[in-house]
C-alpha cells in the first residue's frame, strides 16, 4: 500500500490516516508531499491525487484508492482482521465510534482557531467562547469512555485504538496552543504523547525543514 500525506508539522488529517496504517499493522510506503509549496498545485492534479480532488491523505492499495480519514480507518479495518480499531464490547464500539464521527464532522472552532502545528509551542492566551466549548465538549466525551470503558487502560477504551487516532490532532493542539486541560484529561494527554506512533510522526515533523508561514502563529488555522 501507499498512503500520500501532508507536511507532518501541519497536516492533521493526515496524522489520522497514518497512525490508522500504522494501527493496522500492515505494510505501507508514506511519500509525504509538501502542502502549498510552488509544486503543490501542479501536483495535486495529477491521476495520484484525482479521486481525493488533491485532498490528503489519500491510500493507493495497488488499484483501490481510498480517501478521508474515517474512510481509510474502515478500509484498514477489514483489511487487518476487525480487531484492531474498534472495541470489542458492542456498547464501547457504538461510543466510539459516536466519538469519531463526531470529531470528524465538529469542532469547527478549535480547528480554525488552533491550527495543528507539533514543532511550536504558543503561550497560553485568551481563546473564544467557540473554542471552549469545544474543549469542554471533547473532554466531557473523553471523561465519559475513560470512566464507563477505559477500566486499566491508558487510552479512550482502554486500548489504543480508532478513537485515539481521530482525537490525536486535538491532543496536539491542546500542547501547541497551551490549551486548559482538566485534570483527569492530563493521564490520557501524556498516553498518546508516549505512545511510539505518535513519537515517530513528531520525531519525523521535527526533521522536515518546509514552513509554511500562515501556519507559524498562534492564531493560524
Amino acid at each position: 500500500m501507499k498512503l500520500i500525506i501532508g507536511n507532518k508539522a501541519y497536516s492533521s488529517w493526515s496524522l489520522r490516516g497514518w497512525l490508522a496504517c500504522k494501527q493496522s499493522g500492515l505494510p505501507f510506503e508514506e511519500v509525504v508531499v509538501p502542502l502549498y509549496n510552488e509544486d503543490w498545485d501542479k501536483r495535486r492534479e495529477g491521476d495520484e491525487f484525482a479521486p481525493s480532488s488533491g485532498k490528503v491523505p489519500i491510500l493507493w492499495d495497488e488499484d483501490v484508492v481510498v480517501w478521508d480519514s474515517m474512510a481509510i480507518i474502515a478500509y484498514l479495518d477489514e483489511l487487518s482482521g476487525g480487531d484492531k480499531f474498534w472495541p470489542e464490547d458492542r456498547a464501547a464500539r457504538a461510543m466510539a465510534r459516536s466519538m469519531a464521527a463526531e470529531m470528524h464532522s465538529g469542532f469547527a472552532a478549535l480547528r480554525r482557531e488552533c491550527g495543528m502545528n507539533i514543532r511550536r509551542r504558543f503561550p497560553p492566551s485568551a481563546k473564544s467562547p467557540e473554542v471552549i466549548a469545544d474543549l469542554s465538549r471533547i473532554y466531557e466525551l473523553w471523561a465519559q469512555a475513560r470512566a464507563r470503558f477505559a477500566g486499566d487502560g491508558d487510552f479512550l477504551f482502554g486500548d489504543f485504538g480508532a478513537a485515539d487516532i481521530m482525537y490525536a490532532p486535538v491532543c496536539t493542539r491542546i500542547v501547541t496552543h497551551s490549551l486548559p486541560l482538566p485534570r483527569f484529561a492530563g493521564a490520557y494527554l501524556e498516553a498518546m504523547y508516549a505512545h511510539p506512533f505518535l513519537q515517530d510522526w513528531i520525531a519525523g515533523a521535527g526533521e522536515e525543514d518546509w514552513v509554511i508561514q500562515k501556519f507559524e502563529s498562534a492564531t493560524s488555522a
